[in-house]
């Protein structure tokens, strides 16, 4: 793990799918159906190689594996349209989640969501949630033109906050990710999820390296007293 001097934390960047999101065990069924649709069975083999990353990478990647014509933008259209259905009735919220936000917020931290889901899957999932009030900033993959493990969707939720980029935390469970948030100046906290990745993997890369969301008071508590010192 990295550790960075840095100022105090001001905001709490969380990423959606795989932190807020149980979302991760339906990525595979997601991408199943979008497969099937081009005659390819499809068992999630692959899905180490497109966790976080942007639709567009994962179109491409999956369209190069099973050597695939279709159009990027059409296949990457129809994702979204078999994601949106899945986080509007399906994906669950991890139990940890609102406790977790009502902290931050009673620690009068700024929180936003950076996700590479479009507006379509992100927006409905934190209604029925009862989630989006506690987010000053919300940031989808379509509002970006690279997204992760480009910096960009960190960048852009940064600018909309007004705060600098070095008194960010944000929380990320893919490598696609960390890699995007290092990349904006950012520090990370990864929440790797065991059930799909090796943790060692993520104690390189991560700055700080949790289990669970219930941990990320305790660490900003921690980090900041150590700074006010």
């Amino acid at each position: 793990m990295r550790h960075i001097m840095s100022q105090q934390f001001r905001t709490v960047i969380f990423d959606l799918d795989g932190v807020v999101a149980d979302s991760e065990p339906w990525w595979n069924e997601i991408d199943a159906k979008l497969l099937a649709e081009h005659g390819v069975t499809y068992r999630g083999e692959y899905h180490r190689n497109v966790l976080g990353v942007s639709y567009r990478l994962a179109v491409e990647f999956y369209k190069k594996a099973f050597g695939l014509s279709v159009s990027t933008d059409e296949m990457m259209r129809r994702r979204g349209e078999i994601a949106a259905d899945f986080f509007a009735n399906r994906i669950d919220v991890f139990p940890s989640a609102k406790p977790v936000l009502q902290e931050l917020r009673q620690m009068n931290l700024h929180l936003a969501v950076a996700t590479s889901s479009m507006s379509a899957s992100a927006r409905p999932f934190l209604a029925r949630h009862a989630l989006t009030t506690f987010f000053d900033v919300i940031v989808t993959g379509e509002e970006v033109e690279h997204g992760k493990p480009h910096p960009d969707i960190y960048l852009r939720a940064a600018e909309k906050l007004g705060v600098a980029a070095d008194t960010s935390l944000v929380i990320e469970d893919a490598l696609s990710g960390i890699a995007a948030a290092k990349a904006a100046k950012m520090r990370v906290a990864a929440i790797p999820d065991t059930r799909f990745v090796d943790r060692r993997d993520y104690e390189r890369e991560a700055d700080y390296l949790l289990g669970s969301l219930s941990e990320i008071p305790a660490l900003i508590r921690r980090v900041d007293s150590c700074k006010s010192r």
